[in-house]
């Protein structure tokens, strides 16, 4: 195998992982704290995650299974494996410690209810952090298992055709533009830390070009369309949870409901362009 094949192969994975890092620069460039534009930005995350899930994820693990087990067991196993991908992310939801886990805010007036007002205040603005931090920190790791596999993709895409490979490469650098404010934005608004945003981003982004070398190394041997299969179907899985659980929820607690919805439908037709686009 050509040196020369292998670094290009590799650069145009890096290059499509690292395109995460600006949608997180958007942190960069807020200057205040609009809760519109929080509720318009996870809406649109949210837009993007379901709409790719269904109509790229999992219609490409629905293929892969299909081919090795038929049709109907094939189709049959990815449902499985989608449902098995929102049950982990459930389990890890529900093991989280209620006082860890600030999935609703009211349990501060409980807690607080002999607090003054503004203590209640700051403690329920706490809570709303907690949250958004463990919101950001779940689309990191969804969109970093989502990205490992792509990157394997891209990369052997690369080394057997450096046309398909660069097509590939963009392809995933647009999806993984607004995937990146699916991680920035709730970490940069729970944290106050534009580096922190960029950072965690940054990070999600780097499972590509890790997914390549892993599968260089190691997978390429046994990495087949089964394994393909079960991972993608799972992954699909694992976002629309957190897009339904998490994104749509708290955009609506954090703006109007017109706006999460237009940012719902905005990811959605940005996904939908880009596709058609690079189809």
């Amino acid at each position: 195998m050509n040196t020369e094949n292998v670094l290009f192969a590799l650069g145009l994975t890096v290059f499509a992982g690292l395109a995460t890092g600006i949608g997180s620069a958007i942190a960069f460039f807020a200057k205040k704290f609009d809760p519109r534009f929080l509720s318009g930005s996870l809406g649109f995350s949210a837009g993007v995650m379901i709409y790719v899930s269904f109509v790229e994820i999992f219609a490409k693990a629905k293929v892969s299974l299909e081919a090795v087990y038929g049709p109907k067991n094939g189709y049959s196993l990815t449902v499985l494996s989608f449902f098995i991908g929102m049950a982990v992310i459930a389990l890890i939801d529900k093991l989280v410690p209620s006082y860890e886990n600030p999935h609703e805010t009211e349990f501060m007036d409980d807690m607080c209810s002999g607090c003054g007002e503004e203590d209640l205040k700051i403690a329920k603005e706490e809570a709303k952090n907690k949250k958004l931090l463990r919101m950001g920190m779940f689309s990191a790791l969804a969109i970093a298992i989502h990205n490992f596999p792509e990157g394997l993709a891209t990369f052997i895409g690369g080394l057997q055709e450096p046309g398909i490979g660069v097509g590939i490469a963009f392809a995933i650098a647009i999806h993984n533009i607004p995937e990146g404010i699916a991680v920035s934005v709730p970490i940069y608004y729970a944290t106050k830390s534009r580096k922190k945003a960029f950072f965690y981003s940054f990070m999600s982004g780097l499972s590509e070009p890790v997914g390549a070398l892993i599968g260089y190394f190691l997978l390429l041997n046994f990495f087949d369309k089964a394994m393909f299969g079960y991972i993608f179907a799972s992954v699909a899985g694992i976002m629309v949870y957190i897009s339904l659980d998490e994104l749509l929820p708290t955009a609506e607690k954090y703006g109007e409901h017109h706006i999460a919805i237009y940012g719902l439908i905005s990811g959605m037709a940005v996904m939908a362009i880009s596709l058609l686009l690079f189809a």
